[in-house]
């Protein structure tokens, strides 16, 4: 009877041992989020700071803004978020942190920018079937761009399109191959229609052939994607090759620009 009480007396100590290091242990981690919490509200307000005194720079030079925006991303903070709720009371709802700090100048920047965006993509859409590239349009913006607006970036595009995703809209970002895409149509590429466009970025073309040699599919499979990215407009077909080519419109608008600049 004796070794049984020793036992049950080990067992009861060692359930209070580990609730003792579960304590410990709960109390570790509540002390080092509280540490966590201070250290980056320490963060914010040094940000808060740094976005005062080069406002100026953030406002007028992209890199900078590039930069700064990268800083806020590092520490959990998205200067574009913004909340749209009010109180009933009539009170006015928050602004985002380039309203707050900048003022609404570089926070207009970005969604006037969207809004250009999303007229660029409407306007071109017959042309590439709602899949332009980033650069394509950015290079589109430049020329339709006021003396005396800010320079925009590749950076600035990609940003201002992250602002339409709160209303629902169909605008992502997508990458084919290495090359970013500002996809203003619902529809999803399929694996294959993603690798045909992958192939064109390399001549600016593709054949059935070709897809059939460095892809090693077969006639039936080749044909298919390319002919639904054709029916999409992502596409253009030249029929006069001894082959049909299927080109990129992106890469075909390139060259007539090159050829009149050229002339």
């Amino acid at each position: 009877m004796s070794r049984k009480g020793v036992g049950l007396a080990a067992f009861d100590r060692s359930r209070l041992t580990s609730a003792q290091f579960a304590s410990h242990g709960s109390s570790l981690r509540s002390s080092d989020a509280q540490a966590l919490e201070t250290q980056l509200s320490v963060f914010r307000s040094l940000l808060q700071q740094f976005a005062q005194t080069h406002a100026k720079d953030i406002r007028s030079n992209p890199q900078f803004r590039a930069q700064f925006a990268r800083m806020c991303a590092a520490i959990g903070v998205d200067p574009l978020a913004s909340s749209s709720s009010s109180n009933s009371a009539g009170g006015s709802g928050s602004s985002s942190l380039w309203a707050q700090l900048l003022g609404r100048s570089v926070n207009d920047f970005y969604f006037e920018l969207a809004v250009r965006v999303v007229e660029v993509c409407g306007a071109t859409r017959a042309e590439n079937g709602g899949l332009i590239g980033v650069r394509e349009l950015r290079e589109r913006l430049a020329r339709g761009r006021m003396e005396g607006a800010p320079e925009v970036t590749d950076d600035d595009v990609l940003r201002a399109v992250g602002t339409l995703k709160p209303l629902g809209s169909s605008y992502s970002v997508i990458k084919v191959g290495n090359k970013p895409y500002i996809r203003s149509v619902p529809k999803e590429l399929n694996t294959d229609q993603s690798a045909v466009l992958e192939a064109v970025q390399v001549l600016g073309y593709v054949s059935v052939s070709m897809l059939m040699v460095n892809l090693r599919w077969t006639r039936a499979r080749a044909q298919t994607a390319v002919e639904d990215l054709l029916g999409e407009g992502m596409l253009w077909v030249d029929k006069q090759a001894q082959e049909w080519e299927y080109w990129s419109p992106g890469f075909m608008l390139d060259v007539d620009s090159a050829t009149a600049v050229g002339g």
